[in-house]
């Protein structure tokens, strides 16, 4: 099996540049980070009619798993200085329009936990859809999972 060729330009920009790092040996198997999502998925789906908020922050964590599960499968991990972000730009490179709403959760999730709104909530049917976008997310990175190796 030869490795993802799709978002290379990106991968190795990120890499360069000391926002990604490779690792091998257990840190490059992305399964348990999936099962991490899976349990965090049902805690903000517990939470969602108390603490839309809590739910949507879960939700983003989610996909953030999800994410950075395909990434540990290839032998990839952010860096403190790539963080979130290139996360987001290098799973939207590799995989597509199945992530694309990760840049949503991620800056949306950023006005929740940083407010510079007095009062900017989010609503129980934002946080819905948090979950199931995040949702998705977490089936996608299942499936390409088991086609992926080491970069």
């Amino acid at each position: 099996m030869t490795r993802w060729s799709r978002g290379e330009g990106e991968v190795d920009q990120a890499l360069e540049k000391r926002q990604l790092q490779q690792v091998t040996g257990e840190a490059a198997n992305g399964e348990a980070m999936l099962d991490r999502a899976q349990r965090v998925l049902a805690s903000a789906a517990a939470v969602i009619d108390d603490d839309p908020d809590t739910a949507y922050v879960l939700a983003y964590d989610v996909a953030r798993y999800a994410s950075t599960a395909l990434l540990a499968h290839q032998g990839l991990r952010p860096t403190t200085s790539g963080g979130h972000y290139v996360v987001e730009l290098v799973v939207r490179a590799q995989f597509g329009e199945g992530f694309r709403r990760f840049g949503v959760l991620r800056r949306r999730r950023n006005e929740l936990e940083y407010p510079t709104v007095l009062g900017d909530a989010s609503s129980q049917d934002e946080a819905r859809q948090a979950i199931e976008d995040a949702a998705a997310m977490l089936d996608a990175a299942r499936q390409l999972l088991p086609s992926l190796t080491l970069y």
